[in-house]
C-alpha cells in the first residue's frame, strides 16, 4: 500500500497576503483563531471577507476556525457565517460538544490536547474522539482529524514554538488513526517529525512567521515543502 504525503494546517491566518501564499504553497488546512488573546487572532468579519474571496477560486483547503472554551452555538454561529468546515477545540471544552448528536457542531469540530503524557493522551483521546464516518448527515469530512495533539504549556493555547514530546505523538498515532500534531514544528525540523511521528497532519503557526500574526512567505513554502516531501 503505498503512503501518501502528509497533510499541512497552516494556522494564525489574518490577512489575505499570507492566505494566497498558503494555498499557492499546497496548504490543506487554513486555520483562523477567533481567541482575542491571541496575538494571531482575527475577528469574524475579516475572516468572513477572507473567506468569500477563497469560495471564489477552486481547490479552496479546508477552512478551520479555531476556539478556546466558546459555547457550541456560538462556534456553530462563526461557522456558518464565516463559511469555516471544521471548529477546532483548543480549550477545555467537554467531550459532549464533540460526540454529543444535538451539538451544534457535532460531526464538524475536533480537540486539541496538550497531554502531559502518553497515559494523558490516551485517556483524553477516549473521551475526545468524533463520530465515526457516517453516509447520514452530517456526514464527517473525509479529510477531517481526529485530534490534534500540541506541545504542553501551564497557560499558552497553542502557538508557543515549543516542541512537543515526539515520543508520546508517536504511540498515539499508531493507536489512533487521522491524528494531527503541533508544537514547535518549523521547516528546519519538520521532516523529521514526519518520520519519526507518522502523523496524519501537521500543523503550523508561529514556525512560519515574520511577526505574531505574519508569515514569512519563503517560511511557508519550505514547511510545506520540507513536510510533503516525507510520506506518511
Amino acid at each position: 500500500m503505498s503512503r501518501q504525503p502528509v497533510k499541512v494546517k497552516i494556522c494564525g491566518l489574518t490577512n489575505w497576503d499570507d492566505v494566497q501564499t498558503a494555498v499557492s504553497a499546497g496548504a490543506d488546512y487554513l486555520g483562523f483563531i477567533f481567541y482575542p488573546p491571541s496575538p494571531r487572532a482575527i475577528t469574524p468579519e475579516a475572516a468572513k471577507a477572507i473567506v468569500a474571496r477563497l469560495r471564489t477560486g477552486a481547490n479552496c483547503p479546508a477552512l478551520v476556525g479555531v476556539f478556546v472554551n466558546e459555547t457550541a452555538h456560538s462556534m456553530a454561529q462563526i461557522l456558518d457565517e464565516c463559511q469555516l468546515d471544521l471548529a477546532q477545540l483548543s480549550g477545555e471544552e467537554v467531550p459532549g460538544i464533540v460526540g454529543d448528536e444535538s451539538s451544534p457542531i457535532y460531526g464538524r469540530c475536533y480537540k486539541a490536547l496538550r497531554p502531559t503524557s502518553l497515559e494523558e493522551a490516551e485517556a483524553d483521546a477516549e473521551w475526545y474522539l468524533p463520530p465515526p464516518f457516517s453516509s447520514q448527515p452530517p456526514a464527517r469530512r473525509p479529510d477531517q482529524p481526529a485530534l490534534l495533539i500540541d506541545s504542553y504549556h501551564p497557560t499558552l493555547r497553542g502557538g508557543t514554538g515549543e516542541t512537543g514530546d515526539w515520543s508520546v505523538m508517536a504511540r498515539l498515532v499508531q493507536k489512533v488513526p487521522n491524528v494531527m500534531v503541533a508544537g514547535g514544528l518549523t521547516a528546519v525540523n519538520v521532516a523529521e517529525a514526519v518520520v519519526q511521528i507518522r502523523p496524519y497532519a501537521v500543523d503550523v503557526a508561529s514556525g512560519v512567521e515574520a511577526s505574531p500574526g505574519h508569515k514569512d512567505p519563503d517560511l511557508v513554502r519550505a514547511f510545506i515543502q520540507a513536510a510533503k516531501g516525507q510520506l506518511t
